[in-house]
């Protein structure tokens, strides 16, 4: 019952003290984990009302999580997507970009550039994306072009000069312009007051406005957004936003992958399937996903 109560009403746990309802969302699938494990706590015990229990968390899971699994549509037009923080301490960025130019996308969101690594980056996309823009540690590589470039103010209070984490562009696709936008929220941090996370909130907030200010109807968000699209941390991005609907496409840590906190996510356009590609010199993986724009 607890588990269940947990996975259905997530958003009643109170944030108040320690954040503690935004560290539970940060995890929230795992919570499914406790099904098997009274599963078979019910089966040792030969408790048919246990068993009869269980049917509870196992729905509860299946509403929330369970779409994810299925298999995804095919046959539509789009355009693939990737998003990818690279890493500062990447020691092979020409690497890195080779095994991403393997996947063919069509748009490649970079985070944690670094200017020792970019030009390595530069030059390895040049020829199959010859269109770029980056600003501080964030870029975008395109096979279309980019009108409108600018810097996206996403710094919160508190963090010195010289942060910049997110740039806004238009970019010109087969099928109409879209507005695409790459962001690197702050790091969280589980720490002995609780779930720290108010610069990246804050962060949140000043992205979600310019969201809401975009005046081209359909947006695509890249970024590293340090938590899950369950957090309520970012509802001011995600109320606005949606996510794919198929994969759970986990990208940290990518030795041992327990979290999707790189996200692409759409407005006026459906992101029908995420995947996860693999590692490279990074210690998150590059996330991808196959988005359906619709007519011009």
């Amino acid at each position: 019952m607890l588990t269940a109560g947990l996975l259905a009403f997530h958003s009643a746990v109170p944030n108040a003290v320690g954040r503690l309802g935004s560290l539970l969302e940060a995890f929230l699938p795992w919570l499914g984990l406790a099904v098997p494990v009274l599963l078979v706590w019910a089966l040792v015990r030969r408790s048919a009302t246990a068993l009869v229990a269980l049917l509870l968390p196992a729905a509860a899971w299946a509403h929330l999580f369970g779409g994810l699994l299925l298999p995804a549509d095919g046959g539509v037009p789009h355009i693939t997507a990737l998003q990818h923080n690279v890493s500062d301490e990447n020691p092979d960025p020409a690497g890195t970009a080779d095994a991403l130019i393997a996947s063919a996308p069509d748009l490649i969101a970079l985070e944690e550039l670094t200017p020792a690594a970019l030009p390595a980056y530069r030059a390895a996309l040049a020829a199959e994306y010859p269109h770029h823009a980056v600003e501080g540690t964030v870029g975008l590589w395109s096979k279309y072009p980019l009108t409108d470039v600018r810097r996206l103010d996403i710094k919160p209070a508190g963090i010195g000069e010289g942060w910049s984490r997110g740039l806004r562009t238009g970019v010109r696709t087969p099928r109409g312009e879209i507005a695409v936008y790459v962001a690197h929220l702050p790091s969280v941090r589980i720490r002995a007051s609780g779930f720290a996370s108010g610069l990246r909130d804050e962060s949140a907030r000043l992205l979600g406005a310019a969201i809401a200010a975009e005046k081209l109807e359909r947006v695509v968000l890249l970024g590293d957004l340090n938590s899950t699209v369950d957090d309520r941390g970012l509802a001011p991005v995600t109320s606005q936003l949606t996510a794919p609907r198929r994969g759970l496409a986990f990208s940290w840590p990518a030795a041992v992958p327990v979290s999707r906190i790189d996200q692409i996510l759409t407005r006026s356009a459906t992101a029908s399937e995420v995947w996860t590609l693999p590692a490279t010199g990074s210690d998150h993986l590059p996330i991808a996903a196959r988005i359906t724009l619709g007519g011009s």
